[in-house]
C-alpha cells in the first residue's frame, strides 16, 4: 500500500491502486465451486524454519493466516517516520500467539540506496531488516519481503528511463538476494509491491510488469543457496485481480516454467464501499458481488490450475482509523471482513491483513478494536450470522413501536436473542418469521429504559456457530443544524446530533448537476468532503469541498444520517467567504 502516513491517518492511495479499484467497478464474472481451504495444522508450520518440502501450494496454505508489518520498514525516509515505533521481537511474539502463522514484512529501500549506479544498499539497513526478518522466522512464521515504495518512487519512471530502472531494480534484488541466500525456505521474496508505470496504458503497464518479474526470477535463482528454489511471489500489474491483469500474469508464469513460483494480488472491496463514496454507505449486493466476483475469478484463474495465490494486502481502504470519525459504519464493516474470510477460505487464498497502524496499538501490543479483529479471526475457520443492521433507533418524539430486522444466517441456524447472559422470551420480546426478527414494543420499551440519547442497550442475536450479532438499541431525534459562516479553509456547522450518526452527503446545484469534488457523484466523499465532529457538536465541510464550489452559487446539501433522518442544507461560497443556512 501506498503512503499510509501514521500521524495523519489517511490512506493515500496510488495512481495504481485508484485505476485498480474503479476497473472493479465494472468487472463481472460468474461463481464456481471448489473445495473449502483448511486451516492448516501445527506441524505444517514448522517448516517455516526447518526447510521441510512442502509443495508450494501447501506452503502458501501453511502461510494461512497473515498479516502486515505495515508503516514501519517501508516508512519514509526511516522505520519510525510514520509513527510506529521500531519493531521489536516481542511484536513477532504477539502475532504469532494471536494466530497468524506468516508476516509480510513491506521493506523500501530507495532512502538506503545509492541512486546512481551500483546502487549500493546502506549496510546498516540491510542489516536492519535481516534482523526483523530472522526475529519473525525464529517464531516459526513464515516471512515474505520484498520491494515496496520503490514501485512508484522510482521503478515507475521505467517508460521513461528504462535501463537505468532495470539496472537499479537487478542490484536490489542481487543485494537482497545475496543477504538472505542462506535463510530458511520459510521467507519468500516478492518482486514488487503494487506494480505501476507511468503514462502508460494497461497493455503497456503489463509488459513493464512481467519484464520485471522476470529479471527478480532471473537474479534471484542464479544467487545460489535456498534461493535456487525458494518461493518467489509475483504481482498481477497494480495487484489488481481483473481478468486481463491475472491472464497475463499466469502467462508469465508458464513462461517461466519454475514450480516454485506464488500469485499475488491484493483486495480493498468495492471501491465506494471502501471510503464510502457515491452513495456506498452499506455492504449491500453490489459490494458483495464485487466480492464475489474477485474470489471467482482467483479461484478460476489461478487457483484451479495449481498457482497458490497470496493475498498480500487486504482491508478497506480508510478503515479502521482511530484519528478519524469513521467513514464505514461498524456492523457493514464486520459483514465485509465476515465474507471475505470466509470467500478466500472456500477459493483456498491465504489473506494477509493490511495493518499500517489501525489494528494493532504497536507500543501497547493490544488489539484496537477487539471486536473488529475478534470477526477477522473468526472469519478463518467459521462462519457468523448476522442482520440487515447491528442498530435499532428509537425515535424520542414518537411512541416506540415494533422494529424488524432481516437475518442472514449465512448457513448458521439462529439461536434466539440475549441480552448479556439473559435470553429474551421469544413471543414476548421477539418473533421470528422466516428470516424476519421482530424485536416487541414491550421489550425495546424496557430496553430503552429512560430514553437518553445515544445507546440505552446492546443484546445480541446468536447463531449456531460463529460469533454473536450485536443490536445496539439507540434512542435520537432528527438532527438539528444551524446556521454557520466560514472561509476558504472550511465550514464548520454548529450540529446537534442527538443520539444519530451521520452516513453520508448529498450535494447538488439548483440545475441538478453535482457540487463537490467528486463530480461524478451527488454523494461526496466522507471525511473528504465533510465530516462529523461528535464531541465537538460540529460537521465541518472541507476546504477540499468548499474550494470546489461554484462562486456565487448555492449548493444544497442533503445529510443522511443512520437512522434513516434527513437534514437539507444550503451552502454559498462568495470570493473567500462561505455562509451556510439551514433549510
Amino acid at each position: 500500500m501506498k503512503g499510509t502516513h501514521h500521524p495523519a491517518g489517511h490512506r493515500r492511495s496510488g495512481l495504481g491502486r485508484v485505476l485498480g479499484l474503479l476497473l472493479t467497478l465494472v468487472a463481472a464474472i460468474g461463481l464456481t465451486s471448489t473445495t473449502a481451504f483448511a486451516v492448516p495444522s501445527h506441524k505444517d508450520r514448522s517448516a517455516a524454519t526447518k526447510n521441510i518440502a512442502l509443495t508450494p501450494m501447501s506452503t502458501v496454505a501453511a502461510m494461512q493466516p497473515s498479516w502486515n508489518l505495515g508503516n514501519t520498514l517501508d516508512a519514509i525516509p526511516d522505520e519510525t517516520s510514520w509513527g510506529n515505533p521500531p519493531a521489536t521481537k516481542a511484536l513477532f511474539d504477539t502475532i504469532k500467539s494471536q494466530g497468524f502463522r506468516s508476516v509480510r514484512i513491506p521493506v523500501t529501500w530507495s532512502g538506503h540506496q545509492s541512486s546512481t549506479a551500483p546502487y549500493t544498499i546502506d549496510a546498516t539497513w540491510m542489516s536492519r531488516v535481516k534482523q526483523v526478518v530472522d526475529w519473525a522466522l525464529a517464531d516459526g512464521l513464515y516471512v515474505v519481503i520484498n520491494v515496496h515504495h520503490d514501485s512508484w518512487q522510482w521503478i515507475a519512471d521505467m517508460p521513461t528511463d528504462h535501463d537505468n530502472v532495470l539496472a537499479r531494480f537487478k542490484a536490489t534484488w542481487t543485494q537482497i538476494a545475496a543477504t538472505f541466500k542462506d535463510s530458511p525456505k520459510g521467507l519468500l521474496f516478492e518482486s514488487n509491491n503494487e506494480p505501476q508505470f507511468n503514462n502508460t496504458t494497461d497493455a503497456q503497464g503489463i509488459q513493464y510488469n512481467d519484464e520485471l518479474n522476470t529479471a527478480f526470477h532471473t537474479v534471484v535463482r542464479q544467487s545460489g543457496g535456498n534461493n535456487a528454489t525458494r518461493l518467489l511471489v509475483l504481482p498481477s500489474l497494480h495487484t489488481n485481480s481483473g481478468q486481463v491483469f491475472l491472464d497475463a500474469l499466469v502467462s508469465e508464469m508458464k513462461s517461466l516454467n519454475d514450480p516454485d513460483l506464488v500469485a499475488t494480488v491484493h483486495y480493498y472491496g468495492w471501491y465506494p464501499f471502501s471510503v464510502n463514496v457515491a452513495g456506498g454507505t452499506q455492504y449491500d449486493a453490489t459490494a458483495q458481488k464485487d466480492m464475489t466476483d474477485n474470489f471467482a475469478r482467483i479461484r478460476d484463474t489461478l487457483v484451479s490450475k495449481g498457482i497458490p495465490v497470496y493475498l498480500g494486502e487486504y482491508g478497506l481502504l480508510n478503515y479502521p482509523d482511530y484519528n478519524h470519525p469513521a467513514r464505514v459504519e461498524q456492523g457493514e464493516a464486520l459483514k465485509y471482513f465476515e465474507m471475505l474470510g470466509y470467500e478466500a477460505r472456500i477459493s483456498g487464498v491465504t489473506t494477509a491483513l493490511w495493518d499500517a497502524f489501525n489494528f494493532l496499538n504497536r507500543s501497547t501490543l493490544q488489539w484496537r478494536e477487539p471486536e473488529l479483529i475478534n470477526q477477522i479471526k473468526s472469519s478463518w475457520t467459521t462462519r457468523s450470522g448476522n442482520a440487515s443492521s447491528d442498530r435499532v433507533f428509537l425515535a424520542k418524539s414518537s411512541a416506540i413501536t415494533a422494529r424488524t430486522l432481516t437475518l442472514n444466517p449465512n448457513g448458521t441456524t439462529f439461536q434466539g436473542v440475549w441480552q448479556g447472559s439473559t435470553k429474551l422470551v421469544q413471543g414476548r420480546d421477539y418473533t421470528v418469521s422466516g428470516n424476519q426478527l421482530t424485536l416487541t414494543a414491550t421489550a425495546l420499551t424496557r430496553l430503552a429504559g429512560n430514553r437518553a440519547y445515544g445507546i440505552n442497550a446492546t443484546i445480541e442475536a446468536r447463531f449456531s456457530r460463529g460469533l454473536p450479532w450485536k443490536i445496539y438499541v439507540t434512542t435520537y431525534d432528527r438532527p438539528v443544524l444551524s446556521d454557520a459562516t466560514g472561509d476558504t479553509s472550511g465550514l464548520t456547522i454548529p450540529t446537534q446530533y442527538r443520539g444519530d450518526q451521520l452516513a453520508t452527503m448529498e450535494a447538488k446545484y439548483a440545475d441538478g448537476s453535482n457540487a463537490g469534488p467528486t463530480d461524478w457523484t451527488p454523494y461526496q466523499e466522507f471525511n473528504e468532503a465533510f465530516s462529523p465532529d461528535y464531541p465537538g457538536n460540529g460537521l465541518l465541510l472541507t476546504a477540499k469541498f468548499v474550494n470546489s464550489l461554484r462562486d456565487n452559487t448555492q449548493a444544497t446539501l442533503v445529510f443522511h444520517f443512520w437512522s434513516g433522518a434527513t437534514v437539507t442544507y444550503h451552502v454559498t461560497k462568495n470570493g473567500g467567504s462561505v455562509t451556510g443556512t439551514a433549510a
